[in-house]
């Protein structure tokens, strides 16, 4: 049986500039510039792509290994613009509850409308719904519900009702966290405690949302929780930086092999600087000179020694 793909870019894929030429081909348009998490622009490897494809067709979590800089964040972003649905992301903080990620309640606005009818000498509701605030799981699963509890729906860029979650560094929170969501994530649905009698969030099962998780490791996550998930580990490798820097330089790929010889240790991937922070150098470097380029490296290059010229 032939491989099928559900998820099939091509190796390089430039984004549309949705703000000034939705319409334009891709070859027509500038390399990405500013910060590479808008995922403007992204080369793929066949792991990646089979990675996205096992997900899709299993309806599992995509969680994503790799140091700072290395393209997770941005190859989520960068799967939206290419299947063009919606996409929703939060950020993951040691203070993050499951829950957070499901909705919120807006409990001190709440309080100021319990004192204000007090004061007032009048009675208050014990209905929660209209301090509901829809979590980006939420978003995802059901926007139609969503945005009858939100003040306002987020701008897409896209219109699809499928979606792409990026939780990103899911290490960052509690150990409870992961596990907490197992149940909303195998399921695709969650209970909303405070509207009571009210049915459950459900995705639809013809277009369920691709979440995408990642980690830098720096807390081990559950067993339980790994089983669940597709693995996906971004190795860095000077040819990977090599076409990271020739699709950011498309007209310019002499530039990219020049700095390479100058500026990327041949003493093993371990000493390679990230994508981000190669792309940076190749930006700074063709701006101020390139006769700079030690010590724009020494600032560029996180540990970076400058090499030899």
């Amino acid at each position: 049986m032939a491989y099928t793909h559900l998820f099939d870019p091509p190796q390089t894929y430039y984004a549309p500039d949705l703000a000034s030429d939705p319409a334009a081909p891709d070859a027509a348009r500038p390399a990405a510039a500013g910060d590479q998490r808008e995922g403007r622009v992204y080369v793929y490897e066949d792991n990646t792509v089979l990675a996205v494809n096992v997900a899709l067709a299993t309806g599992r979590p995509l969680l994503i290994y790799g140091p700072s800089g290395s393209g997770k964040s941005s190859l989520a972003r960068n799967i939206a613009h290419f299947m063009q649905w919606r996409f929703v992301e939060r950020v993951i903080t040691s203070r993050t509850q499951a829950r957070d990620l499901l909705y919120e309640v807006d409990l001190l606005r709440r309080l100021h409308d319990a004192q204000a009818a007090a004061a007032a000498k009048q009675g208050f509701s014990s209905d929660y719904s209209p301090y509901i605030v829809p979590g980006p799981l939420w978003w995802a699963f059901d926007r139609t519900s969503a945005a009858k509890y939100a003040a306002s729906e987020p701008a897409w860029d896209y219109k699809d009702p499928r979606a792409v979650v990026l939780l990103d560094e899911i290490d960052k929170a509690d150990p409870d966290v992961p596990n907490n969501l197992l149940v909303p994530l195998g399921s695709l649905q969650f209970e909303v405690d405070e509207l009571r009698g009210q049915p459950p969030i459900k995705a639809d099962q013809a277009n369920p949302p691709l979440v995408i998780m990642t980690t830098n490791e720096e807390r081990e996550l559950p067993p339980a929780f790994l089983r669940r998930c597709v693995e996906l580990r971004i190795k860095n490798t000077r040819q990977r930086l090599l076409d990271i820097g020739y699709a950011h330089f498309r007209d310019d790929h002499q530039w990219v092999d020049d700095m390479a010889a100058l500026a990327l240790t041949p003493s093993g991937d371990e000493a390679l600087p990230s994508p981000a922070e190669f792309v940076d150098l190749l930006k700074a470097c063709k701006t101020l000179g390139k006769d700079e380029w030690q010590n724009i490296k020494r600032i560029v290059i996180r540990g970076a020694a400058g090499g030899a010229a």
